[in-house]
């Protein structure tokens, strides 16, 4: 037969065996006891305070982001109707004295409509930026060719962009199509 009232073993202790061992410490032993469970509470709880700190901070920052670039594909897409508009007008014979009066209001009234277009994306965080005679920056520029230095031009200089750089809120949208001055 077994018998039924075998005691526990000491590492499944219960609250009342945890109870009387605590009472056969001395009191500043179980001062000391107590100091260190305080101690290793207030551990837990500061590094839970700085896990809440860094997620809101966190939070806070995704939702920055999701606000400045929540528009992102729309912009790319405004983005190319700014650039047909732009070939559309560079397609234009340039203005000669003596040519029909219709051909100059339809170019003044296209490049009317792109400056304002333009202001437009420019007030919502869009932004144009030309670079032609800049250095070359693999940041902003896609190169499309190298061409040899023209004279008095440095070598890694843009010198000619068959489309412009575009960003939204300083993060890129669409780089631009350049051509490179080779190195001699």
């Amino acid at each position: 037969m077994t018998d039924t009232n075998q005691t526990p073993p000491e590492d499944n202790q219960t609250p009342a065996e945890a109870q009387t061992d605590a009472q056969e410490l001395t009191p500043e032993q179980r001062i000391q006891q107590l100091a260190e469970e305080v101690a290793a509470m207030k551990e837990k709880w500061l590094r839970a305070e700085a896990e809440m700190q860094n997620l809101r901070a966190r939070s806070t920052r995704e939702v920055q982001d999701a606000r400045a670039y929540a528009v992102q594909k729309f912009a790319t897409d405004v983005v190319e109707v700014a650039e047909n508009l732009r070939r559309g007008l560079s397609a234009l014979p340039a203005p000669v004295e003596g040519e029909a009066e219709l051909l100059g209001k339809l170019r003044g009234g296209f490049e009317g409509v792109e400056k304002s277009f333009i202001a437009t994306l420019e007030r919502n965080g869009i932004k144009r930026e030309d670079a032609t005679g800049k250095a070359f920056d693999p940041e902003l520029h896609q190169a499309m060719s190298e061409q040899p230095a023209p004279e008095g031009v440095e070598p890694g200089t843009v010198i000619q962009a068959w489309s412009s750089a575009w960003t939204l809120n300083g993060r890129l949208l669409r780089p631009a199509m350049v051509v490179v001055a080779a190195k001699a």
